[in-house]
């Protein structure tokens, strides 16, 4: 449906207009590369909802993790979350994802693809990254780096996986506009479940659910996006800002999502609901915090799980 090579994303452009982009969940595609032995940061695959079909041109070692998405080698179910050998001339493929919405495809050594203002990440919208600035086709080739293979496998312990219930819960910090909003409006949105919507994809999921009540105008000066901004327009209905988004925006801003349940939501998909509670700066400070030294000490807990 929607396939792509993304990384962590590209930093220190939003000033000329240019999103972060990268992977929606962060946490999987980090997963995805050290299983691998690759640095947490390297490119992979990002499918949606719907994988592709792939036939492998040399020996590799490959992983995949994020939705359940029901991995094959040469039609034989193989395991998430672990490293997995592939020999020149297999089949990969994916059934339709049962759970989540992403998953992520590593390779052994990462994906060669050009970098592009810091990132091989592909955005769409601006034809840049990835291969060619687009999705994937079918034709692609998708090259790798030439390096030698992992003498043993890995395995993501179960705990560290991310529980993909279909029902989700994003933490909130008030946003710079929460004033706009009347007691109701704010109650209302703290209280009450929100269903993702069709109109979501990397760039934001509009919501449907309880209308938020504004004080009066529901428009701002246009000012700085980042993912997870909720802004609320005239509709009462949120969009929670995703990593293709635009860089500025004119609807006031409710709250903002936490950085690690950005990630979470990343596994989002139609109908799944989402509920917004609210904490503090510093609560929000410590689970990013929190979700940094997961990722950071990553390789250290996968040291204990290799594969016999």
């Amino acid at each position: 449906m929607f396939t792509s090579v993304q990384d962590t994303g590209r930093y220190h452009y939003l000033r000329y207009g240019v999103p972060i982009s990268g992977a929606m969940d962060l946490f999987s595609l980090a997963a995805a590369n050290v299983v691998v032995g690759n640095s947490r940061n390297d490119a992979c695959v990002e499918t949606t909802l719907i994988g592709p079909e792939l036939q492998a041109l040399a020996r590799t070692q490959l992983a995949v993790t994020g939705g359940e998405a029901s991995p094959r080698v040469n039609g034989d179910e193989v395991p998430m979350w672990e490293t997995l050998e592939i020999c020149e001339g297999d089949v990969v493929s994916f059934g339709r994802m049962e759970r989540g919405c992403r998953s992520y495809l590593s390779i052994r050594g990462g994906i060669d693809a050009p970098v592009v203002l810091g990132s091989r990440s592909t955005f769409a919208r601006g034809g840049f990254g990835g291969i060619e600035g687009r999705r994937l086709k079918s034709g692609d080739m998708i090259e790798g780096f030439d390096i030698g293979l992992l003498d043993v496998g890995y395995s993501t312990p179960e705990g560290l996986r991310p529980q993909l219930t279909g029902k989700y819960e994003a933490h909130v910090v008030l946003g710079p506009q929460a004033g706009m909003f009347t007691e109701r409006g704010m109650s209302t949105f703290f209280s009450n479940p929100y269903r993702v919507t069709l109109e979501a994809d990397r760039m934001g999921y509009r919501l449907d659910g309880p209308l938020i009540e504004h004080r009066g105008r529901a428009d701002i000066v246009s000012d700085a996006l980042l993912p997870g901004a909720v802004q609320v327009p005239k509709d009462g209905k949120p969009i929670v800002i995703m990593r293709d988004a635009q860089t500025t925006g004119g609807y006031p801003k409710i709250g903002v999502v936490a950085t690690p349940d950005v990630s979470l939501l990343g596994q989002a998909r139609p109908n799944d609901t989402v509920e917004f509670v609210k904490v503090t700066v510093q609560q929000a400070e410590e689970r990013a915090r929190e979700h940094c030294r997961l990722l950071e000490g990553l390789s250290a807990r996968l040291n204990g799980k290799r594969l016999r």
